[in-house]
């Protein structure tokens, strides 16, 4: 059989996620404690950890994932559970059945319908752009001039 023709396209995607980009994958039957640093790449949790994730890029934490700590990374999706406080620089996404106890901060949060979250959140305002401080203002053309 050639190469790939048996596996499934869910595989092949999986696959092709480990060869490109995952640096990760933490599975049942492993469970860490402490601090893990990653520099780059993505971080697929799908087990229990107990500590500080420190990501320049992606954490993952999936269905059967458990964290109980701090997370700061850039991006987070999370299927799982994390009860403490996350950190993402710049996306932070609760699927359906992922659940976030703790306060989050980052510019842009995602849940789906079904996700849960518990705590505060913290949003930077946004910096504003040079167009718009020096963009007309369409309101002062409608007031009468005296």
């Amino acid at each position: 059989m050639p190469f790939g023709l048996g596996k499934s396209r869910r595989q092949r995607e999986f696959t092709s996620l480990l060869d490109d980009d995952i640096v990760g994958l933490l599975e049942p039957g492993v469970e860490i404690e402490g601090k893990l640093t990653i520099s780059s790449g993505i971080l697929r949790l799908n087990t229990h950890f107990k500590g500080q994730i420190e990501s320049a890029a992606t954490v993952i934490v999936a269905d059967k994932g458990e964290v109980e700590g701090e997370v700061h990374t850039r991006i987070i999706s999370i299927t799982g559970r994390v009860k403490g406080n996350v950190h993402a620089t710049e996306r932070l996404e609760i699927k359906e059945h992922g659940v976030v106890h703790g306060d989050i901060y980052t510019p842009c949060l995602v849940i789906d319908p079904g996700g849960y979250f518990e705590g505060q959140c913290h949003m930077p305002a946004p910096e504003p752009t040079p167009e718009a401080q020096t963009a007309p203002n369409p309101e002062a053309s409608l007031l009468p001039s005296r």
